[in-house]
């Protein structure tokens, strides 16, 4: 699964909205769906399985966006962050007594279906290290400032302006707006991030280049998975 594609995080944005009681359980599935397709956990639909984790204690949901290096929302165990950080990203289920760990891969099946399987795991407890999103909001713009005056200092050949495509970063209802507007702003840095362009620069331009764009990556993706837990950060902070 291609660390841009939406499911973990439309998963935990209309999850978090659900269980908030902002929208309900059918809503909540549908957009998750017309984002990647039909989803399935193991053999059971999203929304079956979303509602048996309810009945289960489901509190809330948790998102992570992990690189090599940095495992940004995991906390083990191995098997569960080596699989999230391979996919690029996971939700975690936090229930009252333990937390689960959904990590999405492709469901092919025959020549027409394409849709979204989601590996259920077992996760560590919730990372409490995490940006809140004032903080994220912070990183995410002395980031850009730092990588728009190092890029700046590159005298490279001219970059065409990238198309952004579909994903917005768009939340659900329910959320702040402070949160909508974070998550919007990094999900467009993010698609410009994927799009960067290496030729016609030299080993040390590429060099320069690669740090600032590093730096930069590693704020988006803290922001965006700030914003899809300001659902319930006031909550948290009481």
């Amino acid at each position: 699964m291609r660390p841009e594609s939406p499911v973990c995080a439309s998963l935990v944005a209309w999850g978090n909205a659900w269980l908030a009681g902002h929208v309900g359980l059918d809503e909540a599935a549908d957009h998750v769906e017309s984002a990647c397709g039909p989803a399935v956990v193991g053999e059971v639909s999203l929304r079956k399985y979303l509602a048996n984790l309810r009945t289960g204690g489901l509190r809330e949901l948790r998102l992570a966006l992990p690189a090599p290096g940095d495992p940004l929302g995991l906390s083990g165990p191995a098997s569960f962050n080596s699989a999230a950080v391979d996919a690029g990203q996971a939700a975690i289920a936090v229930l009252d007594d333990h937390n689960i760990g959904l990590v999405p891969a492709l469901d092919l099946r025959g020549s027409s279906y394409v849709g979204v399987r989601l590996d259920v795991q077992e996760s560590g407890p919730v990372r409490h290290d995490l940006p809140s999103l004032s903080e994220a909001e912070r990183e995410l713009s002395d980031a850009m400032r730092s990588a728009t005056e190092a890029l700046a200092s590159i005298d490279g050949p001219a970059q065409s302006r990238p198309s952004l495509g579909r994903q917005d970063g768009a939340l659900a209802p329910g959320y702040p707006a402070r949160a909508h507007r974070v998550s919007t702003l990094a999900t467009r840095l993010a698609a410009v991030l994927r799009l960067a362009d290496d030729r016609g620069l030299t080993s040390g331009q590429i060099a320069v280049r690669g740090a600032a764009l590093r730096e930069l990556d590693r704020a988006v993706r803290r922001a965006v998975v700030a914003a899809h837990h300001a659902i319930f950060e006031p909550i948290r902070n009481q």
